[in-house]
């Protein structure tokens, strides 16, 4: 269990009749992260996350995570930095690099502050003992900080110069089961996405720097996104507008209601082929014990960018909702105020629920406010800002000798009034529908939801 007294949550407090200046454009999920101490500003485009928005962070990545293994990845980590001498042998230090950030040692040897590690990653292949073609395919991903000079950071976590990245790269024999792999990750992606419940399109993509044949990118519909999206407004369809050249109709259903809507870029999958390995000397050992190169695909995920971009989408102007998975605790608890009529009584149910509530739905799950000098009103108005799933009040209602009744309010904006019985068992529903979504057993109940859930692509 988790104590409200003692958690490190520095909210942020303007005075009364203060004039703010804003340095840079503020999105719905950043000034409400900011405002309730869940994120702080450091220095211009970087973000310290504080301890309930890390449970958030810690959440999305055990999810990613156990779909990578199910998708048969095997993860690694690498190095932040990566010699700059691999760049240049594939390429890329060729065209625009002011967005990188590069160092030197006190030898003078040139580094990049990794924004991603294709390079890394193959060169680490190709200087390993000769791979057979029976290890293929390879699927390697790492969870970490990636960097980015960007000329205008804003929206907060959506684009910083700092930020959280699960990276996924594949090797095969060919490009027949490259595409297979590609497939699986993209499977894995769309189970991903569905298991958050956040609208989202899956859009064929221009590969751009990375290069390849095959791109695919998911996107957030939001106003604060970067790109531009064609979508269908009878299907859901959805394609990149750098890629879709305004048809007249919609190439899924061939209806004419098509417009213009912003897309934030969450994730982006490539089939590489041998841009990489080539350069790079990576190969394996064929049938015939002969070096062929690698057959390259990589897999990116947004970590930090995820949360925030599915607040901004979900969301209200004040008050923050969470995708059920990701919520940093399923349930708040909220006691008597110290010294109001009902508290030595209420007290008596209220240690009672941190029991029965913490074994339902796990004791690192629960919130309790024990902050009693504080009104409930007080409380219950930060609960909901906060956006806990469920915000049980045990109050003057919860000792009525004539039918006594807790308060329950949900991230939906309902309130109930339950018995003790009643609200155990709306947490344990609750805990129930996460295990389904978590085991993927999650179907949309009708086709509306099937079709925004799963997103449609070009």
């Amino acid at each position: 269990m988790n104590k409200a007294s003692r958690i490190f949550c520095p909210a942020l407090i303007t005075p009364k009749n203060a004039v703010v200046r804003q340095t840079e454009q503020l999105s719905r999920s950043q000034k409400l992260l900011t405002e309730l101490g869940l994120v702080k500003s450091g220095s211009n485009g970087t973000y310290q996350i504080m301890p309930m928005a890390q449970r958030s962070v810690d959440k999305f990545i055990d999810l990613v995570q156990s779909n990578m293994l199910l998708a048969g990845g095997q993860k690694i980590t690498l190095p932040i930095l990566t010699p700059t001498a691999l760049w240049k042998k594939t390429g890329r230090l060729e065209g625009d690099i002011s967005e990188f950030y590069m160092v030197r040692d006190r030898s003078g040897k040139q580094f990049l502050m990794s924004p991603t590690h294709e390079e890394a990653v193959t060169a680490m292949l190709a200087t390993t003992s000769p791979i057979s073609y029976r290890q293929l395919p390879l699927r390697l991903f790492q969870i970490g900080p990636k960097f980015r000079d960007e000329l205008k950071t804003r929206f907060g976590l959506m684009r910083a110069k700092e930020f959280l990245m699960k990276d996924m790269y594949s090797f095969d024999v060919c490009e027949e089961t490259a595409r297979e792999t590609y497939s699986v990750v993209n499977a894995a992606y769309d189970r991903l996405f569905k298991q958050l419940e956040v609208p989202f399109v899956k859009v064929n993509a221009d590969t751009g720097m990375m290069g390849g044949s095959v791109s695919h990118e998911y996107h957030y519909v939001s106003p604060v996104g970067e790109d531009n999206l064609l979508q269908c407004s009878s299907c859901g369809f959805a394609g990149n507008s750098e890629v879709v050249k305004a048809p007249a109709s919609c190439p899924s259903c061939n209806s004419t209601d098509l417009k213009e809507v912003r897309g934030v870029e969450v994730a982006h999958t490539f089939l590489l082929g041998d841009k990489y390995s080539k350069p790079l000397g990576a190969t394996f050992l064929n049938t015939k014990g002969k070096p062929q190169s690698l057959v390259m695909g990589c897999y990116g995920i947004g970590i930090t960018r995820v949360i925030a971009a599915a607040l901004e989408v979900l969301s209200s102007d004040h008050e923050l909702h969470w995708p059920k998975l990701l919520a940093p605790y399923d349930v708040c608890l909220i006691g008597p105020k110290q010294g109001s009529k009902e508290q030595s009584e209420a007290e008596v149910i209220e240690n009672e629920l941190v029991l029965n509530v913490g074994e339902i739905c796990g004791h690192q799950e629960l919130l309790h406010d024990d902050r009693k000098e504080l009104t409930i009103g007080k409380r219950l108005l930060e609960a909901k800002r906060l956006g806990h799933p469920l915000t049980i009040v045990v109050g003057a209602k919860a000792i009525r000798q004539d039918s006594p009744k807790l308060e329950v309010h949900t991230s939906k904006g309902e309130t109930l009034e339950l018995d003790l019985s009643e609200t155990l068992k709306l947490v344990a529903e609750h805990s129930q529908y996460k295990k389904s979504l978590i085991l993927g057993c999650f179907q949309p109940d009708n086709e509306e939801s099937k079709r925004r859930s799963v997103g449609h692509q070009l």
